[in-house]
């Protein structure tokens, strides 16, 4: 059963003082076997709608992104992918997007959200797609912001993959969340919203400590190390997703290749439509809530 936040103590879990920082959402926890956790927020009414965030990021993410347009239609239920932000899932397990899929979904039924919309960002968009395929008859369709939707060498293999070897890598973990990252995450942070500069209310308002926390880093080294299998395995399965899929992306998304993934996905997936937002970058959930509330109400048309 759901449980609030204060009844879950422990490092991995909002302490007092984290609670008191306002950029922090209030969480509650599902309680999953195998001691892990899905921490999550909720607002609005309306029909189920379940918000995945993406790599370098928590559900703070998408709360101060389309959230707040989305609450307006929704009752949206934004999570903290197992392994990021306060969900918690076992060091060398759950970083396949599938795994990471099954997990949000024992939530959702425990939460007893009724045919939700699964809508998605980047890897958190990878996820979404997943949990379609897995759960078809469960979800009313999936919105899929700027998919990272098949295998290909990325930046976070290079900068995060040794930090989740099991021989030294938490050792590497600590030793360049002390020196490098401090000056490495702010560039990627930034360079994640170009063309467009990071909004104001983004910046202020982020917990950029929680999303940079030396286990968050490993964790988003375990799920680069799995990317390339998991997502051989979408590619070859998304020719049989059979439930309302909108694919949006930005024009000049400098992160993820609209081209090589949004409009291939989108050719391979029957009946899935394609959205490109001009000029926008890879955070464009963020300038352009519009079209992702716009393609989300599609689903329930």
């Amino acid at each position: 059963m759901p449980v609030a936040a204060h009844s879950l103590p422990g490092p991995a879990r909002p302490t007092s003082g984290e609670q008191a920082d306002p950029r922090i959402v209030p969480r509650r926890f599902v309680q999953l076997p195998d001691e892990r956790t899905i921490a999550y927020a909720e607002t609005g009414s309306g029909p189920d709608l379940v918000a995945i965030h993406g790599t370098l990021m928590c559900l703070e993410d998408q709360w101060l992104g389309p959230v707040p347009a989305l609450a307006e239609h929704f009752r949206v239920v934004a999570v903290d992918r197992p392994g990021h932000g306060f969900s918690l899932r076992p060091r060398g397990r759950g970083a396949d997007i599938w795994d990471q899929a099954t997990q949000i979904r024992a939530a959702v039924r425990e939460l007893g959200l009724e045919r939700p919309v699964i809508l998605g960002h980047s890897f958190g968009a990878a996820i979404a797609l997943a949990y379609g395929m897995l759960y078809p008859d469960e979800i009313a369709g999936i919105v899929s912001l700027a998919p990272v939707c098949f295998p290909e060498l990325r930046l976070e293999h290079l900068l995060f993959g040794p930090r989740a070897l099991p021989l030294g890598g938490d050792l590497l973990t600590r030793i360049l969340h002390a020196s490098s990252d401090p000056a490495l995450l702010p560039l990627l942070w930034n360079a994640m919203f170009l063309p467009q500069a990071m909004p104001q209310q983004f910046r202020q308002n982020f917990p950029f400590e929680l999303a940079g926390r030396a286990a968050q880093i490993t964790a988003e080294g375990e799920d680069a190390g799995w990317l390339w299998p998991a997502l051989t395995r979408s590619a070859l399965r998304y020719p049989s997703l059979r439930v309302p899929t909108r694919i949006l992306c930005g024009g000049a998304d400098i992160v993820v290749n609209s081209y090589l993934h949004g409009v291939v996905a989108a050719r391979l997936i029957p009946g899935a439509s394609l959205e490109m937002v001009p000029g926008a970058g890879h955070m464009f959930p963020h300038s352009h809530p519009e079209v992702v509330v716009r393609a989300a109400l599609s689903l329930r048309n």
